[in-house]
């Protein structure tokens, strides 16, 4: 009896499990037929563990598909295993899964096949899920292929197990499948000892992996390249520039050789610090070792120069690439633009435009962008008009992100009527508003005294089912407080407060202004004391 409540429990939870991932990964509950093959499935499985019974044939098995929602090609593929397995490996490669129950209905048709697909495939179709996020479904999957298939997974099976336990936050449970790796006595110990140092630096456990690392060295593993570079990114991401440096300094001291990208890690990292003397001083230690720069090399000191507003030591790092048969590329050309416009020389920037379409390096969506606000920033208006115009002849068309740029920047200069035309032409070219266009449209209408159109537009906004969050409201009370609209300023307080929203820091700056110099009527005051 209690083996059978033993049975029931874990029964029970397997097909809530199952319940819970078709309902949201497909949107909608699993037919009672799924789950009753899956049921008797998971009983078999069960009760041979139980007695330590041989697995069954796969064939064996109630196996059903766990969702009907695969596609036409894989039915077309039913009686060609090698087409279907051909189907199966580009679809994980170009990852056109439209959901999780696809990929499972895959793998279970997999695991119908007779005999068996090779370890090679299911690590594929392992590897796309895992690509997905899911990863506690790709961890299910392994122990099934093991339990009910009889599949015994390779080093690369063992390597997607360890990924996945690290992106759960589980890097205890990869080290457990370490152990395993190694009492098996599986080769690639750098994949495998890649995969936990990544894992590590995911979670910020950077010195956990630096001793990792160490230890493997001290049992006569050895990392690779892709072992340093992932530590190195991950110091340099948290702003450890200097213990990035020095782990080079003993790499070389090893007579490990450090490749360009190590180097290129660092001088970004030092770039957008603003740090460009110790920059600089990296890469003239990559020339004197015989290290070549690539245009990544290139791109990060030209970027950090304009970060500290040196755009002539870019400019002149720039001019130099020629004679070092290095060429500029579309990130290099939008990075001197971009600066150019930003500290007010928008002639040199449309110069290095034109320079850029002469040399036959074509302007993406990024250059129109950030040219087109950057002439609006400089108040040439027309000429950025002209320039969407050229834009959309090239068949280059910009997405709501770009356009609420453009918008904003239209605002900020006064050019209302203009943002205004841009705005409701938004429809016309495909495209919906969201919460960051609607918010820097409010703002505009509020800089210009237009109280009556933001909350027409706050009509508009809420009817098109983009709700107003806290920014709105913080928007729309400053802009009534500025143009003396107390009351309506009260009203909107309360509607926010309602909705659990809260007076960000300029707001609260404003309200203790008006406060503290006696400038809101005495009966009211009690709704601005809300906000602080």
């Amino acid at each position: 009896m209690k083996m059978i409540n033993r049975a029931s429990a874990y029964i029970s939870s397997e097909l809530f499990i199952l319940f819970l991932l078709l309902k949201y990964s497909m949107g909608t509950a699993p037919k009672p037929v799924s789950l009753l093959f899956f049921f008797s499935n998971q009983l078999i499985i069960y009760y041979r563990r139980v007695w330590h019974l041989p697995p069954l044939s796969p064939n064996t098995y109630c196996f059903r598909r766990l969702t009907t929602n695969s596609t036409t090609s894989a039915r077309n593929y039913e009686e060609s295993p090698k087409k279907f397995l051909k189907y199966v490996i580009d679809q994980c490669k170009t990852g056109r899964f439209r959901n999780l129950g696809e990929a499972m209905g895959l793998f279970d048709r997999m695991a119908h096949m007779h005999p068996l697909p090779s370890i090679v495939a299911f690590n594929q179709l392992l590897t796309a899920i895992a690509r997905m996020k899911h990863h506690s479904t790709v961890i299910s999957l392994v122990k099934q292929m093991e339990s009910s298939l009889g599949i015994a997974p390779n080093i690369y099976t063992l390597c997607i197990l360890i990924n996945c336990f690290c992106h759960l936050n589980r890097v205890d449970m990869g080290f457990s499948v370490l152990a395993r790796i190694l009492k098996l006595g599986f080769q690639h110990e750098s994949t495998v000892l890649n995969t936990l140092v990544k894992g590590l630096c995911l979670r910020g456990k950077i010195a956990e992996a630096v001793n990792l690392v160490d230890e493997m060295r001290e049992k006569g593993y050895k990392p690779d390249e892709i072992t340093y570079g992932t530590i190195i990114n991950a110091m340099c991401k948290v702003g450890e520039t200097g213990l990035a440096i020095d782990s080079v300094k003993k790499m070389e001291d090893a007579n490990f050789v450090v490749g360009t990208p190590s180097y290129n890690t660092i001088i970004d990292s030092l770039g957008k610090q603003g740090k460009m003397g110790e920059a600089r001083e990296v890469f003239d230690v990559m020339i004197e070792k015989g290290i070549e720069p690539d245009i990544f090399t290139h791109n990060s000191l030209i970027d950090g120069y304009c970060r500290s507003k040196r755009i002539d030591e870019a400019m002149n790092l720039f001019l130099e690439m020629p004679s070092k048969r290095m060429i500029p590329d579309v990130v290099t050309y939008n990075t001197l633009i971009d600066t150019f416009f930003r500290v007010g020389r928008p002639r040199a920037a449309l110069e290095l435009l034109h320079k850029m379409q002469a040399c036959g390096q074509h302007p993406d969506l990024r250059t129109y962008s950030i040219s087109a606000s950057g002439l609006i920033r400089n108040n040439q208006v027309a000429e950025a008009m002209t320039l969407l115009q050229e834009m959309e002849d090239k068949k280059l068309f910009f997405n709501i992100a770009n356009y609420t740029v453009l918008i904003d920047a239209l605002c900020a200069v006064g050019k209302l009527l203009t943002a205004k035309e841009l705005f409701y032409s938004l429809s016309t070219k495909g495209l919906q508003p969201n919460i960051y266009t609607y918010n820097a449209m409010i703002k505009g209408l509020c800089k210009g005294g237009l109280i009556n159109e933001v909350f027409e537009l706050l009509e508009k906004m809420d009817g098109s089912g983009c709700s107003p969050d806290g920014i709105t409201y913080n928007i729309i009370i400053r802009g009534l407080l500025k143009h003396d609209e107390t009351s309506r300023a009260v009203e909107c307080i309360e509607i926010m407060v309602d909705k659990g929203f809260s007076a960000d820091e300029t707001t609260a700056t404003v309200v203790v202004y008006l406060l503290s110099a006696n400038k809101v009527d005495k009966s009211i005051q009690e709704w601005f004391q809300k906000l602080l």
